[in-house]
């Protein structure tokens, strides 16, 4: 290993220049650091809204390198060989990365550690984007922990270490290797004229996310125990945006919440909760991959589901089913990018069980539509609506989004900035979705709003029908 030759630290859901370990184990070396980021094909397998705010990310986070005398050096193509040009245009010999879990990451990492090695490079990867890594999490028998409350007990006292500081300062190559254009890569492509709709939502960046956390912190968290239900309240961090692209760490969330849990906030240890719940997707994902494409309780699969496109999954996307609730939420998404938890579960609860529609086709809907896409908590938040996941709510627990909408949003202050048709002076927000939605929809502010496609009572029935009927 030679003692002037670079790093490579290849980014990915990893864009910010504090505790990062990867990064940190480059500057400490005292060596030359080339940031890399590559638009591989899990990149461009990505649905609109999340390559489109990954986009974003990326050329926040080739801002902020070059703000402290560094460079993002971006390539496009397969990983692999991307990296092994790298090498034999810089002179690097080592090559450093924050692990993934989700499967697709999992193999592309392990076939790039690999060939790398035995190529002679010192290929690492560390902690970043998890608190604890998944083998580290045992039952008392040694195996993964399938049900939340026991994992949540496990993971509660855990020490968590500090993050690590700011980078202020990299060693740069005697010559940097060419780049590409991000505006080249059309990342944005897909998102068409919501992209315009949805930027003013967007909280780009490290210095965006530290300021969302340090305001929930102050401000909110003292009440997220009974204001976090609350989808029209300024009761949630909405830092899922910036965790997913890790624009912020897990940590750093951690120890702001720990510090106001030990001031007496019982909210704050709610949210530390909400955080290892994150964690416990990710404990999942990488026991079982198969909770990203299948039934993780595999008698699921016998399950008389809808899978294909029809007039009510349409109307359903749409946010036209006439069940006030699940339209507000689903345009929410459309304008914003993102969803209210509380909604989340109401419009998968709707779609599996008053549509027994597969809940593959909504997991699959918010992967192009969500700017806080995340494969984990995805996969888990949509298999745990439908029943078919670990730790799911029982299939016969339907959630009625009329009662629903009358204990979380009594005043309709919710539905009112969302849904405009049918109000003579519609909130600016609800007018918003009409200039986000494919133009193929052809749908307008003066159309009267739908009757229910089916009715809370009605799908209700259905779904226990359902349910009584089956054969496992």
């Amino acid at each position: 290993m030679a003692e002037h030759s670079p790093i490579i630290v290849w980014f990915r859901r990893d864009l910010r220049l504090s505790d990062h370990p990867a990064l940190w184990a480059a500057m400490s070396s005292g060596r030359p650091v080339v940031p890399v980021f590559i638009r591989d094909g899990l990149v461009d397998g990505l649905g609109a809204a999340p390559k489109w705010r990954l986009g974003l990310g990326v050329g926040h986070l080739a801002e902020s390198l070059e703000a402290i005398g560094s460079k993002l050096v971006l390539r496009s193509g397969d990983a692999l060989t991307i990296l092994k040009a790298l090498i034999e245009e810089t002179g690097a010999d080592t090559v450093l990365w924050s692990r993934a879990y989700d499967p697709e990451s999992v193999k592309r990492d392990k076939d790039v550690k690999s060939a790398l090695k035995e190529a002679g490079i010192d290929a690492q990867s560390h902690l970043g984007h998890l608190m604890f890594e998944p083998w580290t999490v045992e039952t008392g028998q040694g195996g993964f922990y399938k049900v939340f409350t026991p994992f949540w007990k496990s993971v509660r006292g855990r020490d968590v270490p500090e993050p690590l500081g700011q980078i202020s300062s990299l060693t740069a190559p005697q010559e940097w290797p060419e780049t590409e254009k991000l505006e080249d890569w059309g990342l944005g492509a897909a998102m068409r004229r919501g992209a315009d709709v949805v930027r003013p939502f967007v909280r780009l960046g490290e210095d965006a996310a530290q300021d969302r956390l340090a305001h929930f912190i102050e401000n909110i968290v003292d009440d997220y125990d009974t204001k976090r239900d609350l989808p029209s309240e300024d009761g949630t961090s909405c830092l899922s945006e910036n965790l997913a692209l890790g624009e912020i760490s897990p940590r750093q969330c951690w120890h702001a919440a720990m510090r106001r849990m030990n001031e007496g906030s019982k909210g704050a240890e709610t949210f530390m909760k909400e955080l290892a719940w994150r964690e416990f997707a990710y404990h999942l994902i990488w026991h079982t991959p198969r909770i990203a494409t299948d039934n993780w309780r595999e008698e699921w699969s016998a399950f008389p589901w809808n899978e294909k496109e029809n007039a009510e999954v349409t109307a359903w996307k749409q946010g036209r089913t006439g069940i006030q609730f699940v339209d507000a939420a689903m345009r929410e998404l459309y304008v914003t990018g993102r969803m209210h938890n509380r909604a989340r579960m109401i419009v998968a609860s709707y779609l599996t069980k008053h549509l027994l529609t597969h809940w593959k086709i909504g997991l699959e809907w918010f992967e192009d539509c969500l700017i806080d896409w995340d494969p984990a908590a995805n996969a888990m938040g949509w298999q745990w609506s439908a029943g078919s996941g670990p730790d799911a709510t029982p299939y016969f627990r339907v959630f009625n989004p009329v009662t629903q909408l009358d204990k979380f949003d009594k005043q309709r202050s919710y539905v009112s900035r969302w849904i405009a048709e049918g109000r003579s002076n519609p909130h600016k927000d609800a007018l918003k979705y009409f200039d986000a939605i494919p133009l193929s929809w052809d749908l307008s502010p003066k159309n009267d709003y739908p009757k229910p496609i089916v009715t809370a009572d009605a799908g209700r029935e259905r779904a226990l029908d359902a349910y009584e009927a089956r054969d496992f």
